[in-house]
């Protein structure tokens, strides 16, 4: 795909576009996750953007976070959002909600951080955590964990909605000018309906990991 000629190009001048993808929910799933971008083997051109919730649930949450930061080496672009996941042991390491985060699959998270029976987060993951976007607009698609309360702006949402929002986003009719890429809600295969592109496809839950080329709305997924 190429993109549209600057003022003052020619058509000799215009470059070749790299990919837009948004890569669902990984919940610790490190070797879906591999499995997953070896299909979908990205280039230096390409834009990743990952809809959070990296952990819990799955394995391998440690192996997980280590996985995404050696790949913002190879794509210094790359744009990496908040979940309601990463909310949730931020709340637990700061000694809140403890109950929910662990009834929300965190204990396995806890186990991978575990070494000689002490819990240990490397500063660079807490690091990672705890400077994660909400969310992230091109010219013509808004990325979110959740979704977005309908009739507010990007800017206007809280974080909570924008970590949590489920019926009132997906059962709105509300345009936002862009087409929203979202998580967080399990869906059976991704959701690729005219205004919206849902992309949780249910790897905390024993099911598929789900990438998808936004512009094209083409997938891939490891299983």
């Amino acid at each position: 795909m190429k993109r549209k000629a600057a003022r003052g190009e020619t058509g000799k001048e215009k470059q070749e576009e790299g990919r837009l993808l948004a890569v669902g929910d990984i919940h610790g799933q490190l070797s879906l996750l591999r499995d997953l971008l070896r299909q979908v083997d990205p280039a230096q051109g390409d834009q990743l953007v990952f809809l959070g919730d990296y952990i819990d649930r799955g394995p391998d949450s440690k192996g997980v976070i280590n996985f995404l930061l050696e790949l913002r080496q190879q794509f210094p672009g790359i744009v990496f959002l908040k979940g309601n996941h990463e909310a949730m042991l931020l709340d637990y390491l700061a000694g809140r909600d403890r109950l929910l985060y662990l009834l929300n699959g965190g204990s396995r998270t806890l186990d991978s951080y575990t070494c000689q029976g002490q819990i240990h987060f490397p500063e660079e993951h807490l690091h990672f955590l705890q400077h994660l976007p909400l969310y992230h607009e091109t010219d013509q698609f808004l990325f979110v964990h959740a979704g977005l309360r309908p009739g507010i702006d990007p800017a206007g949402q809280v974080e909570e909605d924008l970590l949590w929002i489920r019926e009132e986003f997906l059962e709105s009719n509300h345009d936002w000018g862009k087409t929203v890429v979202f998580g967080h809600t399990p869906q059976k295969k991704p959701l690729l309906s005219g205004k919206r592109i849902g992309l949780d496809t249910g790897a905390g839950h024993g099911r598929t990991l789900t990438c998808c080329e936004v512009r094209q709305r083409r997938c891939w997924t490891a299983s």
